[in-house]
């Protein structure tokens, strides 16, 4: 009699085991099972190589790249906080920008450069005999395309240094932050540094390609500038083709590389924002450029048809 019971409640329990067994079945997700497809083979491999190319590298580095059709995303350490260099310099001229829309001044307005804001470093006003006396506008070119420090300081000094933050905070960007001049370094020796993450500067240059910081009109004028950088200043430039325009500024410091940028690949435009610090002299110097070909040619790929034909028109 015991047996029979034992026996009764073995086959029981063995038919719980199988119920719960199926019962776990039914809460599997099911499209871990499914194929994946030749677009999403290709992004898989287009991430796995990214972060071979990054992983390579002694120093600490991230990216972020959209495209601004479909708002698909390649990325890597996406949100660590890097040191930006003169990168942080857009931040800086969407702030100059706001300030005239809000008629704080106007672009045209003449302002002295002053001996308290000329550095050494990027630039050339720092070189000059006679007094410099710029527009605003003008300054704002050279702060881009010369990057010019002492052209920047003019600027920082003229909107603020806690507005620049506060406008990028205000925009959901709170991790890019200017907290000093340039060429500070005492101000860097107490880790005052100008900051941003690979994902908030993807999404700045994605707001401003869509026209939504201000308004379209504002948006427009801030890539103007952006775009008449001489593309020799671009460590981006290298990986892409040669009649492929560019919206950008780039950053270098002791230590530190980067440059966010608007690609404006035919068809399929996207932002990317590529990040180093911690670099040393054993650093691959190109490897902003290899991230930037590898990018390239995934978005060119996304040209094609669903089955992978790319046709010219």
């Amino acid at each position: 009699m015991i047996v029979k019971t034992i026996e009764k409640m073995s086959a029981n329990f063995k038919i719980l085991r199988l119920k719960l067994f199926i019962l776990a079945l039914c809460f599997v997700d099911l499209s871990a099972f499914a194929q994946l497809s030749p677009r999403d083979l290709l992004k898989q491999k287009a991430e796995k190589d990214l972060q071979t190319i990054m992983a390579s590298s002694p120093s600490l580095s991230g990216m972020m790249a959209i495209d601004l059709v479909s708002g698909e995303s390649l990325s890597y350490n996406e949100d660590v906080v890097f040191t930006q260099a003169s990168a942080i310099k857009i931040p800086i001229l969407m702030e100059v920008y706001k300030q005239a829309f809000e008629k704080k001044f106007n672009l045209s307005d003449i302002k002295p450069l002053l001996p308290s804001n000329t550095v050494a470093g990027s630039g050339i006003l720092n070189i000059m005999v006679d007094p410099v006396n710029l527009s605003i506008r003008n300054l704002c070119v050279l702060m881009i395309g010369l990057s010019d420090n002492s052209a920047t300081n003019t600027l920082i000094e003229l909107v603020g240094m806690g507005n620049v933050t506060n406008t990028m905070k205000s925009l959901g960007f709170s991790n890019t932050r200017l907290q000093r001049k340039m060429i500070d370094q005492s101000a860097s020796l107490r880790n005052e540094e100008n900051l941003s993450t690979p994902a908030e500067a993807a999404r700045i240059l994605k707001l401003l390609y869509h026209g939504k910081f201000i308004n379209k009109t504002v948006s427009d004028e801030i890539l103007s500038i952006l775009k008449n950088n001489p593309i020799e200043n671009s460590k981006i430039a290298p990986g892409l083709s040669d009649n492929v325009k560019l919206a950008f500024k780039t950053g270098g410091m002791g230590g530190v590389s980067t440059e966010w940028a608007i690609v404006y690949l035919s068809k399929r435009p996207y932002v990317i924002t590529i990040m180093e610090n911690y670099k040393i002299a054993s650093t691959p110097s190109g490897m902003i450029s290899t991230i930037s070909k590898r990018v390239f040619d995934y978005f060119s790929m996304m040209k094609a048809t669903k089955y992978g034909v790319l046709i010219d028109h």
